[in-house]
């Protein structure tokens, strides 16, 4: 996950924030500014250098969410910080996480980090820590309905997505020049806020190729509840898929499936391999080892880079500069609407990795550098 941060977020996505359907966490107005702390609220009166920072984060469902927390608890350390790092024991129920949130703000954490375990179910805790006085940071998802969310820190996902359905079609048609490209769908976990993102990134580019009939969705499954991922989980995913290709590809080809996340794309894979079946293209995102590897073999097409190490680096400076009473710098104060507030976010920039630029995109990261020579 790269850190190329969005400097130049608006540029880029101006045009396509508009198109954004109404399951998306996105306002429905255009982003627009990056200026350094325009339209922020929430900035602390600074606090003491030692103070605790509280990161909440969901299970342990991918390589990214047990990173993140490796580099809260020594960054924060490094930092000067006490940190209080907690992992939600369950990817099905948001009881856990709520308990450590309440944990975090009676031993008055300063700054509580939410990723959501479920984002729709936070309030009364973001509500709880905004009360005592801690200013609340949304880290990757989103939390909805409240305005107790002072910042929100992610990769643009709806961009993600965006690059996600284009890969998907720019791999079919390096392997078959014209379709019409039949085509599966999968989203992730409907309790993920994230997910409806990535699918309207992902629809913004496939709708019209589907409108237009150079692109089929062979089950007709387009909608993203019958596309979800219970958990995120793989076995759900593999079993979805195991399913489509006994009712819909008994001798009919698959040219490509949308998986929002390599964890997902790799079960899928099994499951064409299971099949018999010749490999369609298959997205993914996150950057994870497995992933990684089987672009380099030429399995699984492409995967989205989201650097860890450069998100969580900048919300450790957003705690730093509310330790010192500043304002943090956010880029974008128009498009992430929880359904109660524009929260002002900081947002940077994913790059789609495929086997053309897998050597150049993990140059710089000592773990998958080693993985991309063949």
């Amino acid at each position: 996950m790269r850190n190329i941060l969005v400097k130049g977020v608006a540029a880029g996505a101006i045009a396509l924030l508009s198109l954004t359907a109404c399951a998306s966490e996105r306002s429905q107005t255009p982003a627009g500014d990056t200026g350094a702390s325009a339209g922020a609220t929430g900035a602390a009166q600074g606090f003491a250098a030692d103070s605790l920072i509280g990161v909440a984060l969901p299970s342990k469902t991918s390589e990214n969410w047990v990173l993140a927390g490796d580099l809260f608890t020594n960054g924060l350390k490094e930092a000067g910080f006490t940190s209080d790092v907690q992992y939600a024991g369950s990817s099905t129920t948001v009881a856990d996480q709520q308990a450590q949130i309440s944990a975090m703000v009676t031993k008055g954490a300063k700054v509580i980090v939410i990723g959501a375990t479920d984002a729709a179910q936070l309030s009364t805790q973001a509500e709880a820590a905004k009360a005592a006085g801690a200013t609340v940071i949304a880290y990757d998802r989103l939390i909805k309905n409240t305005d107790a969310v002072d910042y929100y820190i992610a990769y643009d996902n709806f961009k993600v997505g965006q690059l996600q359905g284009q890969a998907l079609l720019d791999g079919m048609k390096a392997k078959k020049a014209d379709g019409p490209y039949t085509i599966e769908l999968f989203s992730g976990s409907s309790d993920d806020n994230n997910s409806a993102v990535f699918f309207d990134g992902a629809m913004d580019v496939l709708k019209p190729k589907i409108d237009d009939g150079t692109v089929v969705v062979g089950s007709g499954q387009t909608d993203v509840k019958q596309t979800a991922t219970d958990g995120w989980k793989a076995e759900n995913a593999q079993r979805r898929m195991d399913s489509l290709l006994t009712s819909t590809y008994g001798s009919k080809a698959l040219d490509g499936v949308l998986s929002p996340n390599d964890t997902l794309a790799r079960a899928i894979i099994t499951s064409v391999k299971g099949a018999g079946k010749d490999l369609p293209v298959v997205t993914g995102q996150d950057s994870e080892v497995e992933s990684v590897k089987s672009i380099v073999a030429g399995e699984q097409y492409s995967t989205i880079n989201k650097d860890t190490r450069e998100l969580v680096k900048q919300t450790i400076q957003m705690a730093k500069d509310l330790q010192a009473g500043k304002q943090p710098q956010v880029n974008d104060t128009k498009s992430y609407n929880n359904g109660v507030k524009v929260v002002p976010s900081y947002l940077l920039e994913p790059l789609i990795v495929t086997k053309e630029n897998v050597v150049e995109a993990y140059a710089n990261d000592p773990k998958l550098a080693p993985l991309t020579k063949e």
